[in-house]
């Protein structure tokens, strides 16, 4: 019983030990500025020449919106194709129906965010980071299509949890566990002294179980 507390207790030593020297910091993040990016010349695929104007992305038309009208208040909006697509077939001008609000109130299955693979997924208190996002092109909203926009740091390098538990099960002896979550000092700990002779082994597939072991690149695992 003492021989397991004392495994215990070293390994959560040993891994605040390793987060400290590794010289991970909470990232700054920086605040979005006050002033909307500049606007990006269109890509020549998104708008191509010689298309049918009503099948052009909403990226290729300048609309002309009431920024005073209510949020959430269906209007009508009264788009010309933009001077970049210079031939299209068809009328330049239509009317489309829209909802009131800005590209950065759009909900998240409307536009499309960079990701971060730097900041600690499994740091306390969580942490964020400002991601780059673009409106999907079959959206209509008011000001720039590119923003920024401060998100919940959580992405994953594609190590699974019960991937994780049958080997910590199975294998977890050889420290094919640590290995597989890139832990591999743990692992040859693990493999030179036989699973901690038993001990080390069964405390890994609690931990592993309970989700306290995670990846050893601070992220997430593949839900």
């Amino acid at each position: 019983m003492f021989a397991l507390v004392l495994i215990l207790v070293l390994h959560v030593g040993s891994r605040a030990w390793a987060e400290t020297t590794s010289g991970a910091t909470t990232p700054t993040v920086t605040p979005a500025p006050t002033e909307e990016p500049e606007n990006v010349t269109l890509p020549a695929v998104m708008c191509p020449e010689n298309a049918t104007c009503s099948r052009l992305s909403f990226a290729c038309w300048s609309c002309e919106q009431n920024d005073s009208c209510r949020y959430g208040q269906t209007v009508n909006v009264s788009c010309t194709v933009s001077s970049d697509v210079s031939t299209c077939i068809g009328s330049r001008s239509e009317l489309f129906l829209s909802v009131c609000r800005y590209c950065y109130q759009t909900p998240e299955t409307d536009h499309v965010c960079s990701n971060s693979t730097t900041c600690r997924v499994n740091a306390s208190p969580r942490q964020y980071y400002t991601a780059m996002c673009t409106v999907n092109p079959n959206v209509i909203c008011l000001g720039s299509r590119t923003f920024l926009k401060r998100r919940l740091c959580n992405w994953t390098s594609g190590h699974r949890w019960s991937t994780a538990l049958i080997l910590s099960i199975t294998l977890g002896g050889f420290g094919a566990d640590r290995f597989y979550l890139g832990d591999w000092r743990r692992g040859l700990g693990k493999l030179f002294s036989f699973g901690g002779l038993g001990v080390w082994t069964i405390i890994d597939v609690i931990l592993v179980g309970v989700g306290y072991i995670t990846p050893f690149d601070n992220s997430v695992y593949v839900t």
